[in-house]
């Protein structure tokens, strides 16, 4: 499943030293005092953000990961999206590194799953507050920015709708809200809420789906993680995914405006699969995020998935020239280069 195997190998490279990593990649940095800014909640008054999972499931430690997938795409990452899980505390001290990286620092989007075996209604009930305090206590010592954070995202294949199973779609809720009133609790007034959902038609479709949501007053924003699979061919697709099954859903976009109207929009995970039969779907691809991203201005950050070994395919933005330089383009259009990431 992509979002076990994705913490389990980026919370192994997050806890990695630096010491072999690739040198930064030079990037010119606008001129003058910037026009745009970013709010207290980290919305860019102009553009997107642009972010990254980098290189995942290759191994490497993370800053080696990030400095090579920037060398390679030719451009900075604004928010580099990091995994943990369990009792890790973080930010880990490469992560701090680069959220504080002089030349160009970056936004850390932290996905904290944070138990294996606690139920969310367990958690919910105060199991785990020994732990939440104590990662409380870390973030308060040693990382007073502002991040991106979000909690045991994508939970809709792990809802269990059955009485007393402690993972309804109401326990996920419920686990949120006690965990950021936890941490609120505890002083930590630097973690910008994220809501990660699938962003799958399957799953939005279900009863008990609207119950999944915590509530305004710990949500900061609302984000989904699409793939390109067989049936997307273009950004629209991807980020509005309807299926005839079910007639009534009318795309995670569209939802996330009538339902979210005041919130930004996050695509923290998107990436595009390899295609046998058409080698340049990705350039293409690529080329349709470009056309078509400011049609969509509630999306505050696009934070793409690197992988050569992701479970359903290989989503590394490279395989070929004509898509590494489709992505590169991207990656370096003024629209996310607008807004100056906020130093420490």
């Amino acid at each position: 499943m992509l979002v076990l195997a994705v913490a389990v190998a980026l919370a192994a490279c997050s806890t990695a030293e630096g010491s072999n990593a690739r040198a930064p990649v030079s990037i010119k940095e606008p001129s003058g005092a910037p026009s745009c800014t970013a709010t207290s909640k980290l919305i860019p008054s102009c553009g997107a953000w642009w972010g990254i999972a980098p290189e995942v499931f290759t191994g490497a430690p993370l800053e080696h990961a990030l400095h090579g997938a920037e060398a390679r795409m030719g451009a900075a990452a604004d928010v580099v999206h990091v995994y943990h899980r369990g009792s890790e505390l973080f930010p880990t001290e490469a992560e701090v590194r680069l959220a504080r990286d002089p030349a160009r620092p970056r936004l850390l989007m932290i996905n904290w799953k944070p138990s294996l075996s606690r139920t969310w209604a367990e958690i919910a009930e105060g199991k785990l507050d020994d732990r939440i305090d104590r990662l409380a206590q870390y973030l308060r010592r040693t990382f007073p920015e502002r991040f991106f954070l979000t909690l045991h995202h994508e939970p809709e294949n792990d809802v269990d709708p059955s009485s007393g199973s402690g993972m309804r779609a109401t326990d996920y809720a419920a686990m949120y809200r006690h965990v950021v009133l936890r941490l609120r609790d505890q002083g930590v007034k630097n973690a910008v809420m994220v809501m990660t959902y699938m962003g799958a038609p399957n799953w939005a479709a279900q009863p008990w789906f609207e119950d999944l949501y915590p509530g305004d007053d710990v949500v900061d924003w609302v984000a989904m993680d699409p793939y390109a699979d067989h049936r997307v061919d273009d950004f629209e697709g991807l980020v509005n995914k309807t299926r005839k099954e079910y007639p009534d859903w009318p795309g995670f976009y569209r939802w996330m405006q009538a339902r979210f109207p005041g919130k930004p929009v996050m695509v923290a995970e998107w990436g595009v699969f390899e295609r046998a039969d058409d080698r340049s779907f990705k350039r293409a691809f690529f080329e349709s995020v470009r056309r078509q991203i400011k049609r969509y201005p509630q999306i505050k950050a696009l934070l793409y998935f690197d992988s050569p070994h992701a479970p359903r395919g290989d989503t590394s933005f490279d395989t070929g020239t004509s898509a590494e330089r489709a992505f590169t383009e991207l990656a370096r259009d003024p629209y996310f280069r607008a807004t100056p990431v906020p130093r420490p």
